[in-house]
């Protein structure tokens, strides 16, 4: 495979670091560049719910750093999931207890592991 020198070289930091800590911020990022690739929101939507999450981050005095940021990616993209009903408020927060019942029972330093969701059925 020929890769170049620093495959990682757009996905560092000005420290070197890579520009994600963990992997759900760039599955954050992932996820809301679809909603938008696909036409489910538009690119002004998106913009503005991420707006308004780290305006409320900033007026709560959360730091200006990369944890507040994706934190703030994190809320957009669940708000705005809600916001046009792709899943439902309960079945949202059941995935996300889900993720903390999953992270709590992972020993550190393993990956978290979360089981499928059940399948959905219509009509």
């Amino acid at each position: 495979m020929n890769l170049p020198e620093d495959a990682l070289g757009p996905l560092r930091r000005k420290d070197g670091d890579p520009t994600f800590d963990e992997a759900w911020q760039a599955q954050s990022l992932a996820i809301a560049d679809t909603l938008v690739n696909a036409g489910v929101v538009t690119a002004t939507r998106w913009a503005e719910a991420l707006g308004s999450e780290l305006k409320s981050a900033s007026r709560a005095g959360a730091a200006d750093d990369a944890d507040t940021y994706y934190l703030a990616v994190l809320g957009a993209v669940e708000k705005l999931l809600r916001q046009i009903e792709i899943i439902g408020r309960d079945e949202l927060d059941a995935r996300i207890e889900a993720w903390r019942q999953a992270y709590l029972s992972t020993p550190h330093g393993e990956p978290v592991e979360l089981q499928a969701a059940p399948k959905r059925t219509y009509g």
